[in-house]
């Protein structure tokens, strides 16, 4: 820790009861707290708009799902085919933003169990990964939250930053971007579970709803 920060801490010592001094030194308090706090909070707040979303494309798949039977009941393939193509644009819509809130949920899983300068650096360089990803892929289906995740994002660099000059850590961006990764692809799996197991397959005999694994395969040829 460099000596600006030592200082920083020290002067609030004198005053401070022996137990206390104990938990600081487990979990130094400082000016970067309440930022990333707030930061915390902003993201969770982000969590709950992308919940509303969900609900809402939830509503619109049933919607959707129920014109395809009833086309279907009526032989009317023609529309039936439409619609299953439109339910396949929902769900990659809800597949977007389900992957995107388990993302977000784990970067405050994460940032909660931060403690020590050192925590916060190694923290958030794959959260600030996270988050750019997170934006760059909510653009088209959710807009209005890219600004507010730049914003956040914004405010974790530059706390990451204070946080690296004053415990002298420098990022590592190999482990950075790996452990960015492995949080999206894990969000993918769960988002990709969550979709199979809250809505049902079309019955065998009417259009299939490509899912994204047929989706990747039909865009790597």
């Amino acid at each position: 820790m460099s000596e600006r920060f030592a200082k920083r801490w020290e002067s609030r010592r004198d005053d401070q009861p022996f137990t206390d001094r104990i938990k600081d030194a487990v979990k130094p308090p400082g000016p970067l707290k309440p930022r990333l706090d707030f930061a915390v909070r902003r993201i969770e707040l982000q969590v709950q708009k992308l919940d509303q979303a969900t609900d809402r494309f939830s509503q619109r798949d049933k919607a959707i799902f129920a014109r395809i039977v009833d086309a279907y009941t009526k032989h009317d393939t023609a529309r039936a085919n439409v619609f299953a193509n439109e339910l396949a644009e929902v769900r990659k819509m809800e597949r977007l933003i389900i992957n995107a809130r388990l993302a977000l949920e784990q970067i405050v899983l994460r940032l909660r169990t931060v403690s020590e300068l050192g925590d916060v650096v190694s923290t958030l360089g794959p959260a600030v990964g996270v988050l750019r990803t997170v934006r760059n892929g909510l653009v088209s289906v959710f807009p209005e939250a890219e600004n507010e995740l730049g914003e956040i994002g914004n405010m974790l660099s530059g706390i990451m930053i204070e946080a690296g000059q004053g415990s002298g850590m420098t990022l590592n961006f190999d482990a950075v971007n790996e452990d960015a990764s492995k949080i999206l692809a894990e969000a993918a799996t769960v988002a990709e579970q969550k979709i199979k197991d809250k809505f049902p397959d079309l019955p065998p005999g009417m259009p299939s709803v490509p899912t994204a694994q047929t989706e990747k395969t039909s865009e790597s040829y």
